[in-house]
C-alpha cells in the first residue's frame, strides 16, 4: 500500500503529533447528561455549543481527539452538520480527527463507509475511523488500502475495554491464538513494510490483563480507552503496554469534559492529564 504523494502517510503524522503534543487522545463524547451537567438543553443547539467549545480547548492542546459519531447521529442532519464542523475546527487547531465509527460490513455496503470517511474527497474526512472485523478481517483490507492511498488511518477492534467482549475476543483459535491476538496480527501484517509507525491500528482496552496480548510486532497505533473515568490508571497502561508506551494513545472523554462548560477548567483539566501521561514517575493517577 502506497501514501498519496500529495498527504503524508496517517502513521508518520500521528508519530509527529505525539511527539509534538503528547500521546493524549481527548473524546468529544456529547452525551446527554454531560450536555444536562453544562446548562445547556439536549438538542441540536446544545450539541453545538458543547462540542464546539470542547473542541476549541481539545484541539488546540491533544496530538488527536476522538468524536463519537453516534452521539451526534442522534440528532440527526443536524448533529452531522455539528460533528462536519468539529472535524473541520479540530483540523484548523492543529489536532488529528479519530472519528469512533465503529464501521464494519462486507463488499459494497464497507466500500461506502470507507468512501464516507477515509477515500479521497471524503464527505466527512476523517484522519482516521475505528473498525470492526467481525465480519472477518478480510473485509477490512480495502478499507486499509484506500485509507492508507489518500493518507488516512484504520483502528481495528481487537480487546476491547467492555467486560462483555472477554467470550468472543478471547475465544481460542484452531492455531491457539485468541480472536484478538489473530486480529492483532492481521493489522501487523499490512504495517510490516510502513514507518515510522503504521497506519492500521489497533484498539485494546487499558483495563485489559496484562499479557493477554503480543503488541510487539504490530508496529502501529494502539488506542486504549478505559483510561480515567474506567478506572485505568497510568500504572495500569505501563503494565499492559510498556513503561515508554509507545504509540499507545491513552483516551479520556468524560473526565475532562465533566470540568465544563468553562473553557479555563477545560484546559486547566486536559493539561493535568497530559502532565500525568508525561511524568515517567507518574505511578497513581
Amino acid at each position: 500500500m502506497t501514501a498519496s504523494s500529495e498527504r503524508e502517510r496517517f502513521g508518520a503524522r500521528l508519530a509527529k503529533a505525539i511527539a509534538d503534543r503528547g500521546p493524549l487522545c481527548a473524546g468529544i463524547d456529547p452525551h446527554p447528561g454531560l450536555l444536562e451537567a453544562w446548562g445547556l438543553p439536549v438538542d441540536a443547539s446544545g450539541l453545538e455549543r458543547f462540542a464546539l467549545s470542547a473542541t476549541e480547548v481539545l484541539a488546540a492542546r491533544t496530538a488527536i481527539v476522538k468524536p463519537q459519531s453516534a452521539f451526534f447521529e442522534s440528532f440527526g442532519a443536524a448533529g452531522v452538520r455539528v460533528l462536519e464542523r468539529v472535524v473541520e475546527t479540530a483540523r484548523e487547531a492543529g489536532a488529528l480527527v479519530l472519528l469512533d465509527v465503529k464501521r464494519g460490513d462486507i463488499g459494497s455496503t464497507m466500500a461506502a463507509y470507507t468512501t464516507a470517511y477515509v477515500a479521497e474527497g471524503a464527505a466527512i474526512a476523517a484522519d482516521a475511523i475505528t473498525v470492526s472485523p467481525y465480519l472477518g478481517f478480510g473485509s477490512l483490507v480495502q478499507c486499509a488500502e484506500t485509507a492508507v492511498a489518500a493518507g488516512r488511518g484504520i483502528f481495528v477492534l481487537a480487546r476491547t475495554s467492555n467486560p462483555e467482549a472477554a467470550a468472543v475476543q478471547n475465544a481460542k483459535l484452531p492455531d491457539g491464538r485468541t480472536v484478538a491476538q489473530a486480529i492483532v496480527d492481521s493489522a501487523a501484517a499490512l504495517n510490516a513494510s510502513a514507518g515510522p509507525l503504521g497506519d492500521v491500528g489497533v484498539v485494546v482496552g487499558a483495563t485489559v490483563a496484562p499479557g493477554e496480548l503480543d503488541l510487539s510486532r504490530l508496529n502501529g497505533p494502539v488506542l486504549a480507552p478505559g483510561f480515567g473515568a474506567q478506572g485505568a490508571t497510568v500504572a495500569d497502561l505501563r503494565a499492559l503496554f510498556g513503561a515508554s508506551l509507545p504509540g499507545v494513545l491513552p483516551a479520556s472523554s468524560r473526565d475532562i469534559l465533566k470540568h465544563g462548560p468553562e473553557q479555563a477548567a477545560l484546559r486547566q483539566a486536559v493539561e493535568r492529564v497530559a502532565e500525568v501521561l508525561a511524568d515517567p514517575q507518574e505511578n497513581d493517577q
